[in-house]
């Protein structure tokens, strides 16, 4: 039964009264609330009872208002495998204000949903009550201070362990080389007592939690063998089992310092995104002085000097001068970007050959590259659905193995075998079992595939994605752009009989003022500057614009506005057929009433370089592509054609992209949709896998689970390769625990491992799997 509580939510969409009301009675009728009372001013609901906070959320959603949330990020210390951040997951979502947790074992860190204002310590102390600590947000600092003294741990462990190897050894070639009985004695207590000590300490913890870790088995595991020898050494027996002990201890504490090491070397790639950051900037005080100063004193507003050779502390906008801008930390371009006035620039990117001075516009949390880091570290805690398997195993793994390993020890004495061989084989059941294997397999290659595609310009926001991509059989591109510069030109502008091209040109320019559409910004170009916007402006979605200009209603779109305007094209019918025998997109100026047609405006917009190698990239991946575009079918099938594109959809409006899009996922194809505007944005949220240009709108971003920091259509394919590359390591790694335990275990139940042996195999499979994840970093784009 849930445990009664009070909870004090912060509701936003409340404006009066009304609302209020109406979030009380949703909350009041839910099973288990007690009592739930609103303030308004406040926009706070104190609710009392056992219902779920999900349930509270989920009730407050349905009336039409929502909760005030917000993401916190954890370090956890002391966990050793799976079980372990099963408990610490379970002890998080336990506390009140908590939505969402999820614990990474790989990455070390828990990533929370919470209410807004949730104190963190709340959080530490729940972490804490399940033994394991919170540690501090940026953990890199304490990483050297760790490993060197888990260097020396094991330096004495080993040195500890070393007579009983040799002795190993000796028995190999029929020699007893093993030290004397008490020798022996001497030399495990330490292991077993001091560096065991830490498998004491987190065993018990998961004895009182009522759960069972890695932890557990080791410390059951190596006591009953030391335990067993000091009995032995008491009775005077020659045989005698410290080594059984000794040297497993050595090889796990070995094996636990190997996995620290790789585990920091998955995460890698935040770390160096967030080493871009310069920690100084040169300011520009407002009497004109530069001044040296903190990056993390700067604000938004600020001027600031770059020279040649000098990382940019801040996103902004250059003022004056002109450089080269290597930008390939943050999103994978090899080549340097020419800056110039007016041109934008992101922190941690370098100057290369000139003296920037630019206005920040962006800085600390608020820039590109912490966002890109945020979005990294995001999808390096999230969890692929796959994981949901790994999860029910491990909850049930431990008790499981304690009972194979009583089997075992029952087994073997019912067979006739003395107490000592029979507890020995028990002892190689627990010892062999690896949980930490079956915890690691998932996060550990889904943080070195994310992060060896940040490297190349592509985020991978969700985990989710990976399993995603590894299904897409098609992948439909967006025109305007994305297969193109998206930098459209004007071509040719015909005018009808009795327009003259300045008055045409006028027009359309002014229903075009202000607009950040590529098509506005060439008719803009063409004009020579930003006039007047028209008066009543209003845009007609998917099919262009209108206005009232020098008191007349006209309108500029596509030529579904033609055809929905009345206006008769017949005088421009020639101009017409000659732009689309050229494959231009067609505008039309079109005077609303009585209906006219005043003018053609025909562009061009050149495909991207790299787009044709990139369809071609995609068809050797075994991919059908496809392209969906608003333009005619003239000016799309133009482009289709010097792409190589067989299938194309023309004329088509946004709504009508997603529509295809779910015609395509009917007939059983599992789509991807490459876009970067607005108009694409539903079909990156219909499709299986939304790809966003990241030189596109925010709206596409958003809907988008991969973002490429770059417009190159080669990123496409990087993307499917680095995705399926993640996918098919997270495979690996599972096959691998699975199969690792389920061959392991057997052959310790029947004599066929001896303890020492299986604690060396133990600490191998986490090697193993975090080796494995850790060839992924390896991986780059194809050139």
């Amino acid at each position: 039964m849930a445990e009664a509580s009070s909870l004090s939510l912060p509701v936003t969409g409340m404006s009066c009264a009304s609302c209020a009301g109406r979030v009380e009675r949703a909350l009041s009728r839910l099973p288990g609330v007690a009592g739930a009372r609103v303030n308004l001013a406040s926009s706070r609901a104190e609710v009392s009872g056992t219902t779920p906070l999900p349930e509270l959320a989920a009730a407050l959603d349905k009336a039409g208002y929502g909760l005030a949330t917000e993401s916190q990020s954890l370090g956890i210390a002391g966990m050793t495998c799976a079980s372990c951040a099963g408990r610490v997951e379970r002890a998080l979502r336990h506390v009140p204000g908590v939505l969402e947790a999820s614990v990474n074992l790989a990455s070390e860190r828990a990533a929370l949903t919470v209410l807004a204002g949730l104190d963190p310590a709340v959080l530490a102390a729940a972490v804490e009550r399940a033994d394991y600590r919170v540690t501090a947000a940026e953990a890199g600092d304490a990483a050297p201070a760790e490993d060197r003294r888990a260097r020396i741990e094991l330096a004495i462990a080993f040195a500890l362990a070393a007579p009983f190897l040799i002795g190993m050894v000796g028995m190999g070639f029929g020699q007893h080389w093993m030290p004397p009985g008490w020798v022996q004695a001497l030399l495990a207590a330490p292991l077993q007592f001091w560096l065991g000590l830490r498998f004491y300490r987190a065993g018990w913890a998961a004895i009182r939690a009522r759960t069972g870790n890695m932890d557990l088995l080791v410390a059951l595991g190596t006591s009953a063998a030391f335990g067993l020898s000091l009995v032995l050494l008491l009775q005077g027996e020659p045989h005698l089992y410290f080594e059984a002990a000794a040297v497993v201890i050595a090889f796990v504490l070995l094996g636990r310092y190997l996995e620290g090491r790789a585990r920091r070397a998955t995460g890698a790639a935040i770390a160096a995104l967030l080493a871009l950051r310069p920690r100084l900037a040169r300011r520009i005080t407002p009497d004109g002085v530069e001044e040296e100063i903190a990056a993390a004193l700067l604000r938004p507003g600020d001027r600031l000097v770059v020279r040649p050779g000098e990382r940019i502390p801040a996103d902004g906008t250059v003022e004056e001068g002109a450089a080269g801008v290597d930008e390939s930390a943050l999103t994978g371009e090899s080549r340097a970007v020419e800056k110039a006035p007016g041109d934008s620039v992101a922190t941690g990117t370098v100057s290369l050959d000139g003296r920037l001075v630019l206005r920040a516009t962006a800085v600390g949390g608020e820039t590109r590259l912490a966002q890109v880091a945020a979005l990294v570290e995001a999808a390096q805690a999230s969890r692929a659905p796959v994981q949901k398997l790994v999860d029910r195993v491990s909850a049930v793994f431990v008790p499981v193995v304690l009972g194979v390993a009583l089997l075992t020890l029952l087994g073997w004495l019912v067979a006739g075998a003395g107490i000592a061989t029979a507890l020995l084989h028990a002892v190689a059941v627990l010892v062999i079992a690896c949980p930490c294997a079956l915890g690691l397999a998932t996060p550990a290659a889904i943080m070195a595939g994310t992060g060896a595609a940040a490297r190349a310009g592509i985020l991978i926001r969700d985990a989710a994605a990976l399993e995603q991509a590894g299904r897409i059989t098609l992948v439909a591109f967006d025109k305007t752009g994305t297969l193109t510069e998206g930098r459209p030109r004007l071509a040719t502008l015909t005018p009808a009989p009795g327009v003259t091209e300045a008055e045409a040109l006028a027009a359309a320019a002014r229903l075009q003022a202000g607009s950040e559409h590529p098509l506005a910004r060439a008719v803009l170009a063409a004009a020579g500057g930003h006039p007047a916007p028209a008066e009543d402006f209003r845009a007609l979605p998917g099919r262009g614009v209108e206005g009232r200009v020098d008191g007349r209603r006209v309108m500029l779109g596509s030529p579904r506005l033609l055809q929905e305007s009345g206006a008769n094209p017949l005088a421009l019918s020639a101009a017409i057929a000659a732009a689309e025998a050229a494959g231009q997109t067609l505008s039309f100026l079109v005077e609303a009433e009585p209906p006219r047609l005043l003018a053609l405006l025909a562009f061009e917009d050149a495909p991207r370089p790299g787009a044709a190698a990139a369809i071609q990239a995609l068809r050797r991946q075994g991919v059908e592509i496809a392209m969906l575009s608003g333009d005619g079918p003239a000016a799309a099938g133009a482009v289709a054609k010097a792409l190589g594109i067989r299938e194309v959809a023309a004329g088509v409006l946004p709504e009508g992209k997603a529509a295809r899009i779910a015609a395509w996922q009917a007939t059983g194809k599992k789509v991807a949709m490459v876009g970067d505007g607005v108009n694409d944005a539903a079909a990156l949220a219909t499709a299986e896998l939304g790809i966003a240009m990241g030189s596109g709108t925010d709206v596409a971003i958003a809907a988008a689970p991969v973002v490429l920091l770059r417009p190159d259509p080669a990123l496409v394919p990087a993307t499917l390769a680095v995705t399926r590359a993640t996918l098919r390591k997270i495979k690996e790694n599972l096959v691998w625990a699975f199969g690792f335990n389920a061959l392991g275990i057997p052959l310790a139940a029947f004599g066929l491992l001896s303890p020492a042996l299986a604690g060396a195999a133990m600490a191998f499979s986490s090697v193993a799997v975090l080796g494995n994840a850790l060839l992924l970093t390896r991986w780059r784009a194809a050139p």
